[in-house]
């Protein structure tokens, strides 16, 4: 009887907590499952978000760059093997070529914001204006983005069975991708879950961004 190979190595430990559905939430929008059933990618222009996922997966993985054949653009990402998780987030929902196919993923409810933090970061927005049909009228939105509407539709489902907040869903005219928007007053209650605690992980150019837009108005998260 020959002798057996090693097992393969588990780069990523399965367990959840606040980190690792975070990392979830940016895998869900800017990562890639691989087609040959291990590799999974993170792409990323910034670079702290890389090093968030890697954090919150204790992994280290050299970054790289990968060249767009359109554009010719280069852009950051950390890549790596490990069937073990592979074959998990398989289970729980996500898949290759996911983008428009996506759909409901199996996130524990105690760590869904947590997840809906790294969604935000990896594809959401958060954009605010004075409105000039208003005097003194202050106003943002926070928004989630993805090429496909059920996965959209879950993420609205999944708020509402939290918070009295409804959103709405509207489609890029020119991106081919669903928005859920979250007006002022919805927003703040969104916010305040999404930003639980001032020592969570997050993108710190968009929590700064949302600081600076509710300063203006005397509110914090």
């Amino acid at each position: 009887m020959g002798k057996r190979g090693p097992k393969p190595k588990r780069k990523v430990e399965i367990r959840w907590s606040p980190e690792f559905a975070y990392a979830l939430g940016l895998l869900a929008t800017d990562g890639n499952l691989s087609s040959d059933g291990r590799h999974l990618d993170l792409t990323s222009q910034d670079k702290e978000q890389l090093l968030n996922f890697m954090k919150c997966l204790r992994i280290k993985v050299e970054i790289g760059y990968k060249t767009s054949g359109l554009s010719g653009e280069r852009t950051a990402r950390v890549q790596f093997g490990d069937v073990n998780f592979y074959k998990f987030l398989l289970n729980i929902g996500f898949s290759p070529n996911k983008s428009k196919t996506i759909g409901r993923l199996d996130i524990p409810d105690k760590y869904f914001f947590d997840f809906l933090r790294g969604h935000f970061d990896g594809d959401g927005t958060f954009y605010s204006y004075w409105d000039p049909r208003w005097r003194s009228s202050f106003m943002f939105y926070t928004v989630f983005i993805s090429a496909s509407k059920g996965h959209i539709q879950w993420l609205r489902k999944k708020i509402n069975e939290t918070l009295p907040i409804k959103g709405h869903i509207t489609k890029s005219k020119t991106q081919s991708t669903y928005n859920l928007k979250y007006a002022k007053r919805e927003s703040l209650k969104l916010l305040k879950k999404v930003y639980y605690s001032h020592k969570v992980i997050c993108l710190s150019r968009k929590r700064l961004k949302i600081e600076k837009a509710l300063a203006i108005m005397g509110a914090k998260l």
